[in-house]
Order: C-alpha cells, then structure tokens, then sequence
C-alpha cells in the first residue's frame, strides 16, 4: 500500500483500494486511483465522496463514470486503441517488454508499441504518447529517489565478448558493489554491459566471467534480435536473483532493443525527455564510455546542467578513454575549457581505464 504523501493517495490495484475502504475511508480528496477495473465497485463508489478525486484510466461502467463526475471528481478516460497502457503506475520489466520473444521479436510487446508510434499521425497517437511519458516519469523519479544513482553512458554498437564490453560490465559491477545504483540509456552494446555487471554484482568475478562468456556467441542484435535477446535471458535463468540497476531507453529509437539486464526499465517514447530524466537523475555521477554522436550530445547536456547548477547540484563527470576524448572525438578540451572558473571546475575528470572510476566517485561520497 503506498504511503500518503501529503494530500496525495496513490490508489494503484483494486486490493488496495478494497483495503483503504475497509479501514473506513469515505472521502477521497486527494486520491489517484490509476488503470484500476472498477466494472464491478458501481455500489461501493456511489457510498462515496468523491470530490476531489483523480480517476486516472480505470474502466468503470459509464453510469458510474456519470455519477463520479457530477459528484466533483475528475475522471481520465482509458485511452482506446493503444497497445499500452497510457496511466500505467510501475516501470517495465525485461519480461514484460520481450513478451512474445520466444515466437519472434515482432510479436513482442516492445515491437508492437514501437510499430504502433510509426503510424501516421492518428489524433490518439500525441495525447496517448505524452500520458504514458508522464507516467513513466512519475514512477521513475518516485523510485530513484530511494537510490543514489550513477550514470554509465556509453556507445549502442560495443559488441558483446570484446575487451571492452566486458570492461563496462566490470565497472558496473564495481560501482553496485560500492553501494550505487547503475543507471544506462537502457539500450544494446555498453550499456547492456553496464546494467549486466550491475545486475551480477551480488555474484562474485568469476561469476559475471561465466556470464559473459555465454553471450558471446551472439554479439549483437543484428541480424536477430531473438537470437540476442534469447541469450540474454538464458543469463538471467540461470542467475535469477541480481541486483536492481535502471534502463532508461526510448521507442525513438526502436531499431535498438532494451536490453534484458536492467531490472527497471523506463522506457519513453520523446527522447529529449528521456535524455533529461536520465542525466538529471545521476546524482552521484555520470560515467562517459567511449561513444558516438549519442554519447557526445549526453556529455554536453550534462555539462550545461552543472555549469548552471549551485554548490548542492554538482555532479562529477568522468570521461574514460584519453584517445577518445582527446582524439578520435575531442570533447576533453571544449569541455575543461568550459569548466574554468565555474564550480564545476575541479569534478570533470578525463581517466584512460574504468578502474580509476570507482576510487573517484568514492571520494565524492565521502566528502
């Protein structure tokens, strides 16, 4: 049962809303009751006060529907004709996006949502989008909040059984080891790694070794993304208890599937608002593996938000790779350029390997 928090009830099962009537509640002022089936609650809502009340999805009968808005609450519709739910009130698990994996990856629920928001424009399709965002959203931060969490960004096309794929998995696996909680952009290469080594960070090396090894013979999910994901889940049956990490992933981009190792997975459909959750919600620290065009815009639209932020809000930031960074893509030095004389100065760090990370976040929490 959620707890109140000020005049706000989150109502979000009919057993709980069972259990809040037993207990004597009468007035619901305040109350978010969302995507609970009140088809058969007709008697029980009418011995109510609903005045006040926020109806978010809920399939009633429509004389209900009638009666609870002329009584003062406020009544939001199921939105038809999507393959979602629009109000829903928890993140995704792997399980639930990959629903239907064993057939094909098009028969998933991931696939359907996504072919689903590449139809044109529909008069739903806006509305549909932004209410379920918005609930993401709201679970997100509710849940973050109870977590001190690290971002580790990095490139979409890092191959499964390379050098350093497997490095991100072992700095995953360090930092949840020291005590936080590892949140990615949720999709395929470092990031899967990322969320994989923080997941099997109750387990020793030697076991997120064993793990890696068996994903090697399917090193991307190209050309089949049931091949890859497939493996991936034969991974978390066999280590079935793992350690919580968030994905953060997007249907903008759909051509890249969430990966199954993140064990909460809030997934949007506008990535500018997926892209400022993220980076918003790292406040331990924002890790930058070597990345492209992708990584390069994270880097920077996490420098902007603590060249503008006060003492309390400044978050280190940690590029690894010295070639990278300085070379292939030189961001280095625009980047401690733009810290001088700021109070960022002094949390941007440029390392060359993922084992310098741990000890440099570590001094941030202990200061």
């Amino acid at each position: 049962m959620k707890a109140q928090r000020g005049r706000v009830v989150e109502v979000e099962s009919l057993a709980e809303l069972d259990a809040r009537i037993a207990d004597g509640a009468t007035e619901l002022s305040g109350w978010r009751v969302r995507s609970v089936d009140l088809r058969q609650r007709g008697e029980v809502l009418t011995g109510l006060d609903p005045c006040g009340a926020l109806f978010l999805g809920c399939p009633m009968q429509p004389q209900d529907e009638e009666s609870l808005r002329a009584r003062g609450a406020l009544v939001f519709p199921v939105v038809p004709h999507v393959p979602f739910d629009a109000y829903r009130a928890a993140l995704y698990a792997p399980h639930e996006l990959y629903d239907g994996i064993e057939e094909s990856y098009e028969r998933t629920f991931d696939a359907k949502v996504y072919a689903w928001s590449q139809q044109e424009a529909q008069a739903d399709i806006s509305p549909a989008q932004a209410l379920h965002d918005q609930a993401i959203d709201e679970a997100l931060r509710a849940l973050a909040r109870e977590h001190q969490l690290v971002g580790i960004m990095g490139g979409h096309a890092l191959a499964r059984g390379t050098q350093e794929y497997a490095e991100a998995a072992h700095l995953a696996h360090d930092l949840t080891s020291r005590g936080l909680t590892v949140a990615t952009g949720g999709g395929p290469g470092a990031m899967e790694a990322a969320n994989l080594g923080s997941y099997m960070a109750n387990h020793p090396l030697t076991e997120l070794d064993k793990a890696l090894t068996m994903l090697t013979g399917v090193p991307s999910f190209t050309p089949s993304v049931r091949d890859w994901a497939q493996v991936a889940f034969d991974v978390l049956d066999r280590w079935p208890a793992g350690m919580r990490s968030f994905g953060v992933p997007t249907w903008h981009y759909g051509h890249e599937p969430p990966n199954a190792f993140a064990t909460e997975i809030a997934k949007y459909f506008k990535n500018a608002i997926r892209e400022d959750v993220m980076l918003h919600l790292a406040t331990a620290g924002t890790v930058f593996l070597p990345g492209a065009a992708g990584t390069v815009q994270e880097v920077f639209q996490e420098a902007c938000e603590n060249y503008y932020a006060d003492a309390s809000s400044v978050a280190p930031m940690i590029l690894v790779g010295r070639k990278q960074w300085t070379e292939v893509l030189p961001v280095w030095p625009l980047l401690e350029t733009l810290s001088q004389g700021r109070l960022m100065q002094g949390t941007v760090h440029l390392v060359d390997d993922v084992t310098e990370v741990g000890p440099i976040l570590r001094s941030y929490a202990l200061r």
